[in-house]
């Protein structure tokens, strides 16, 4: 059955080798993308299988060379056989990740928006250190950022700020964030040292393409307004600021940052095309409502994921019941650890779900 499953996968991927080799494909830019990412979802599998074919052989002949009359022969194949043995259960596990369906947003970069929640200044305060939190990430793994919108506070904090990252698996190392952020220790402004608590939330969004998701511009209403606050004070003889409201959903984006209009708009689209898209992929999330509960977390932003415990030096993640000793160095961005441990408790519960 196993090899079976791996023999139809790979016939497949022969099929994908040649039909990209079709010049009537390579001058269809859409079909070409659509092959290219299969390409690389079946390659390995294709060359897994071209190992554990090869393992099964060398376990068959070893079984053969055990009923030697030499019993010397028959000792060296025991041997063999047990080494091959376990080779043989290693490639089968790593088979079974492989044979998890690739994530559809994998190679997306992101917009993230990071929001004070209950705490007031203080939240404020903790979205500051989110956003440099995740943009020191980013730049320990060769990413670029680039600032969409922010409303900054006059402490140093934001009320939101929205985010791009991209470059190479960006969603497959931020997509766990979403969801509500809780933070405990003393704020600054705190004079009798009492430990507050204070939350703020993020939304990780994969960005979307115009093949993802069709906006029709007499379904927006597009409004222009002069930039306030810090920054701002540039475009104050200008209406520079964009704000979008697409008026089927009632979604709203705004964007103020750059001194022009015409950027502000492109980047506001962008923006709308992802939060447009996020409510297209929740929609069919809700029909996987039974599958997704093996999974960690539901991204949902008001579910509460983590707490960053300052006077304990703790970080818990409360989907997988882990926590970290090192807060000041995960604040500098090292999120390694964290991450790692939640894309390696998804791939038990994706394996847990597929069989």
């Amino acid at each position: 059955m196993f090899l079976e499953k791996l023999k139809s996968l790979n016939e497949q991927f022969k099929e994908i080798e040649k039909k990209l080799g079709d010049p009537s494909v390579v001058a269809n830019q859409d079909e070409y993308r659509e092959l290219t990412k299969q390409h690389s979802y079946f390659l390995p599998l294709s060359e897994k299988y071209a190992e554990y074919s090869k393992l099964l052989s060398d376990i068959q002949g070893a079984e053969e060379l055990k009923k030697s009359d030499d019993a010397e022969i028959r000792e060296m194949a025991s041997a063999e056989y047990e080494e091959l043995a376990k080779q043989k259960e290693k490639a089968e596990s790593e088979i079974k990740v492989l044979l998890i369906p690739p994530d559809p947003d994998e190679d997306k970069n992101i917009i993230v928006e990071i929001r004070a929640g209950t705490g007031g200044e203080e939240a404020a305060l903790f979205v500051g250190d989110l956003f440099r939190m995740y943009t020191r990430f980013a730049e320990r793994n060769g990413w670029k950022y680039e600032v969409m919108d922010s409303n900054p506070t006059g402490l140093g904090g934001y009320k939101e700020v929205i985010f791009e990252v991209s470059g190479g698996r960006v969603w497959r190392y931020f997509k766990f964030e979403r969801g509500a952020h809780r933070v405990q220790r003393v704020p600054e402004t705190e004079a009798s040292g009492r430990v507050h608590t204070s939350a703020v939330t993020v939304a990780v969004l994969p960005e979307a393409e115009e093949v993802d998701v069709e906006i029709k511009m007499d379904e927006l209403r597009i409004d222009t307004y002069r930039a306030s606050g810090a920054g701002g004070q540039h475009v104050n003889k200008t209406d520079s600021a964009i704000r979008i409201t697409h008026l089927p959903t009632g979604l709203v984006v705004a964007c103020q940052d750059e001194r022009s209009q015409i950027k502000n708009r492109a980047k506001a689209f962008k923006v709308l095309r992802a939060k447009l898209y996020e409510q297209k992929v929740l929609e069919h999330d809700k029909k996987l409502a039974g599958e997704r509960k093996q999974q960690v977390g539901t991204g949902d932003r008001s579910e509460k994921i983590r707490t960053y415990n300052f006077p304990q030096n703790r970080i818990t993640d409360h989907r997988i019941g882990y926590s970290v000793y090192n807060i000041n160095e995960v604040m500098a961005g090292d999120l390694s650890e964290l991450v790692n441990k939640l894309i390696e408790s998804d791939t038990e519960a994706k394996l847990k779900n597929e069989n």
